[in-house]
């Protein structure tokens, strides 16, 4: 213990008489270090960006699906009844997410004219599970479907042809129909990338009910989705299938099925980011590396007449390859921390997040492994960077070191 205490010492003592050469060693690794650890926790964030972009489409896993049909006759049952076996078996197994969602048209009466407006019938619940963004306002909150005049999410589109009228001030839009209805907007979401200037908008499936005719609730089928612990997903599967088939009577077929991102077995959809972001990382490091052995080798050749005296003296090879070593270990891992310093600086900017993952709703915090990365990479590359030159210094002949 005394001894490697007494190396460290006289590592960072080299370090201090010999700073200009140091700092240029410390500017490449703390470069490095800095590159390599902004990539892990910019990959991070990039991961979720993606994470997130594939629940909005598919949900948060683990989404259940649920459809049933009559195999005689291939019809499938009446939304009213179905609507009504999925809300008691999922509430007879506790599970608090659930939605059913389809698609319509809605007239909407606009400064420059009545405009069909493409619309995604929802329950609460969907917001949630399907991550839904909103640039201002709020999502749909329990009670919404009892309102005399319906509440409705739309996008920016819609949102600009009103006038961009302030949400506080509760703007309302004429839906024009058998009879015209005033609805309420209360959120505000963004246009999507494929359909800029298209509008959409969200509106509560019961609300809707409310204010169609006979003919056009006949026509609606929403699609039944749960969403539930990935750990139990299988089981409740089961059970689901089997209770839903049971309510509904002899001759119904029952599906349940997943289809958000982690239901690919085998097919990780996230690899070829994982594969991107490692192999830049490695590359990062190899130059940094290099570099530091170039220094450290240039720096050996000029101490050897300071190696021989002090072999000359008694120190042994043991003494002096652990010295060199340790010199290039602590700088390394010194430059470590300023590099994981800066990359933590360069990662949390809101700037950059948003330019690497634009509309990204949950921020991950700075990866503790990427500063373990980042820190343990300075370290080897230290002891990679000292072990040539440490060498060198070893095989050195003492009188011709100290004639050097």
């Amino acid at each position: 213990m005394t001894g490697f205490i007494g190396a460290l010492v006289e590592a960072w003592a080299e370090i201090r008489i010999h700073r200009t050469r140091v700092l240029l060693s410390l500017i490449g690794v703390a470069v490095a270090v800095a590159a390599l650890t902004s990539v892990v926790g910019l990959g991070a964030i990039t991961q979720q960006a993606t994470t997130e972009s594939y629940e909005r489409q598919s949900g948060r896993p683990a989404t259940l699906f649920v459809s049933a049909y009559n195999v005689a006759t291939g019809q499938t049952p009446d939304a009213k009844t179905f609507s009504t076996a999925f809300t008691e078996v999922t509430e007879r197994y506790s599970v608090d997410w659930t939605t059913r969602s389809t698609y319509t048209q809605v007239s909407v009466d606009f400064v420059d004219g009545v405009t069909p407006v493409d619309t995604t019938l929802v329950d609460v619940g969907y917001g949630t599970m399907h991550r839904v963004q909103l640039v201002q306002g709020s999502w749909f909150v329990d009670g919404d479907d009892q309102r005399l005049a319906p509440a409705l999410v739309v996008n920016e589109t819609v949102w600009k042809k009103l006038g961009s009228p302030d949400l506080r001030t509760h703007p309302t839009v004429t839906l024009r129909g058998s009879s015209d209805v005033t609805a309420v907007i209360v959120g505000v979401a963004p246009d999507m990338p494929y359909a800029q200037d298209y509008p959409t908008m969200f509106m509560l499936y019961d609300s809707f009910v409310g204010i169609a005719t006979p003919q056009q609730v006949q026509q609606m089928y929403p699609q039944f989705e749960a969403w539930v612990p990935v750990d139990i997903s299988q089981e409740l599967t089961e059970l689901i299938k089997r209770d839903i088939a049971g309510e509904l009577g002899e001759g119904w077929q029952v599906d349940v099925s997943r289809q958000d991102y982690l239901v690919y077995q085998g097919d990780d959809p996230l690899l070829p980011i994982k594969l991107l972001v490692g192999g830049v990382a490695v590359l990062v490091l190899l130059l940094g590396a290099l570099g530091l052995v170039n220094i450290s080798l240039v720096t050996v050749r000029q101490r050897i007449r300071e190696i021989g005296i002090r072999r000359s003296f008694g120190a042994t090879a043991g003494r002096v390859f652990f010295a060199v070593m340790m010199e290039s270990v602590v700088a390394a891992a010194a430059a470590g921390v300023v590099g994981v310093f800066i990359a933590v600086v360069v990662v949390k900017n809101p700037t950059v997040v948003e330019f690497i993952a634009p509309g990204i709703s949950d921020i991950p915090a700075f990866p503790l492994e990427a500063a373990l990365i980042g820190l343990g990479s300075a370290t080897f590359v230290g002891a990679l960077a000292g072990l040539l030159p440490a060498l060198v210094a070893v095989r050195v002949k003492v009188i011709d070191a100290i004639r050097y």
